[in-house]
């Protein structure tokens, strides 16, 4: 069995003592610790971990800003053998005592000054430790409650042990646990490793939540696994970023569409030279086409578009090197097999066809956290994982993602996907950003809805709309309400919560 991540992570630590692992930039200061230091941290926090009863298979939750005592504990968790259970900070209590009462986690580390007293400890079987967020504070604690004499393990060898558990957002019902194994996170390192050219050389400038998948799994982890260092930010903000991507002339960044547009908008964006940087990559949500073309005409390079999703990590990528199609999410990472198939029958379609994306490979997860009849539901016969999202596969191999299935809308029998709709929207000067979802209708099945936020100065009417897209949609298409807003319900790396959207707008 190859090394898992967690092995190679570790001896790139104990090779790369005096390089910086990660310099963490907030506000007010920065903290710069070596992977020497990394090392020893994580090193002394599963000392703290084990004298808390935490061994293989028990649960420990973090819901904890984005700091670097984060890093060490979910570090240290998963090399005890033990499961990391990141946190949003920003869930609420019913959420948040949902997330505890069914993971059962031994520990709880939480940060109160953001949740304050509405935490419902489930009795004596949860311990909850306060942390404040600062190195120090953990530091101290780390070191004054540790029996040094211990012996913190080796990281585990069992491929098949469950590492992360990852809470899906549950537009469709109850949020589902995600469980990921060691061989899962390896096989999603290695081929990102590969396919993406991770370099010791490298430098990451991180602006993404940790306690996600993508800003963890994908951007953390890949530049860990690499030996590079990452330039961490507690919280984005445009300018400055810009900033760090030339001073610490950075190699690597991954954001989502969000944050991509707000950078081709910034005023001043021009004026930054990113010719040195090597790999922008977009995910979590579709990457408008004009964020994507504007970014190349602004900074010279375009971004690199990739689909993964929490229970596999990345599945597809455009190429490093080779065409990066706009619209595409590209090809199958290494060790990764896509297709597309039927989703009532799970037949492939040929190339061209739309249906539902089924994935398999090594990255894709054990099953969901004590949900046995969810996970047979959600494997097609062959251990292919049913993915939920809709996409064709064209001639040469590149795939197009048309949306999620639930958010397919059909009115009087035909299709309409919404991101077909959504982009004819976006090429209209006064629309800033659009959701398309179907409403309940009686003739028809349901009836295509546009919700539109208005860039300011603009005060379309909805008929002026519905004639704009009557000469570049199929008449079915054409969006038959279309409401104007303020502003779309969005998750906390800020795609659009479509299940939520329709909630309120189709009562």
């Amino acid at each position: 069995m190859p090394d898992t991540f967690l092995t190679i992570i570790k001896e790139n630590c104990n090779r790369l003592v005096n390089k910086t692992a990660v310099e963490f930039i907030q506000s007010t200061h920065t903290e710069t610790v070596t992977f020497g230091q990394l090392e020893a941290n994580v090193q002394k926090t599963m000392l703290f971990l084990q004298a808390h009863g935490v061994q293989t298979g028990e649960r420990v939750a973090l819901q904890l800003p984005k700091c670097l005592p984060f890093i060490y504990l979910h570090l240290a968790t998963m090399r005890l053998g033990g499961i990391s259970l990141p946190l949003n900070p920003g869930y609420p209590p019913r959420e948040l005592n949902y997330f505890l009462s069914d993971a059962e986690p031994i520990l709880f580390f939480v940060d109160r000054s953001l949740m304050g007293d509405h935490i419902d400890d489930r009795g004596s079987q949860l311990r909850i430790i306060d942390l404040d967020g600062t190195a120090a504070e953990f530091q101290q604690l780390i070191e004054t409650k540790t029996d040094t004499n211990s012996h913190s393990p080796n990281p585990p060898e069992n491929h098949n042990d469950t590492a992360l558990l990852l809470y899906s957002s549950g537009t469709t019902g109850q949020p589902k646990g995600v469980q990921l194994t060691h061989g899962n996170l390896t096989a999603n390192s290695a081929g990102l490793h590969s396919a993406w050219g991770w370099r010791e050389d490298d430098v990451l400038l991180h602006v993404l939540p940790i306690y996600h998948a993508h800003g963890l799994a994908v951007a953390l982890y890949g530049a860990l696994y690499a030996g590079a260092t990452t330039i961490m930010m507690s919280k984005f903000d445009t300018e400055h970023a810009l900033e760090l991507m030339v001073t610490k002339r950075c190699t690597v960044f991954m954001a989502v569409p969000t944050i991509h547009k707000r950078l081709v908008e910034y005023k001043h964006a021009a004026d930054y030279d990113l010719s040195h940087m090597r790999l922008l990559t977009s995910g979590s949500d579709r990457l408008p086409d004009d964020v994507n073309i504007k970014f190349q005409q602004i900074f010279g390079h375009r971004l690199l578009e990739r689909y993964g999703m929490s229970e596999t990590m990345m599945n597809l990528s455009n190429p490093l090197h080779g065409e990066r199609r706009v619209g595409s999410v590209g090809l199958p990472l290494p060790q990764v097999e896509a297709r597309v198939v039927n989703p009532e029958s799970d037949e492939p379609l040929p190339d061209g066809e739309v249906g539902e994306v089924q994935i398999r490979g090594p990255h894709v997860f054990k099953g969901y956290w004590r949900m046995a009849s969810k996970t047979a539901e959600s494997f097609a016969p062959g251990r292919w994982l049913r993915t939920g999202d809709l996409g064709m596969r064209e001639p040469d191999g590149y795939f197009t993602l048309k949306g999620r299935s639930k958010d397919l809308i059909i009115t009087g029998g035909l299709n309409v996907y919404p991101p077909e709709v959504e982009f004819v929207l976006a090429e209209h000067p006064a629309v800033l950003t659009s959701a398309v979802v179907g409403c309940p209708n009686d003739d028809w099945g349901e009836t295509v809805t546009a919700v539109i936020i208005l860039r300011d100065g603009y005060q379309p009417s909805e008929e002026d709309m519905t004639n704009y897209c009557r000469d570049k949609l199929a008449a079915y298409k054409i969006p038959r309400q279309v409401l104007f807003v303020d502003e779309l319900p969005r998750n906390s790396i800020g795609k659009v919560q479509k299940a939520r959207l329709r909630a309120d707008i189709c009562a």
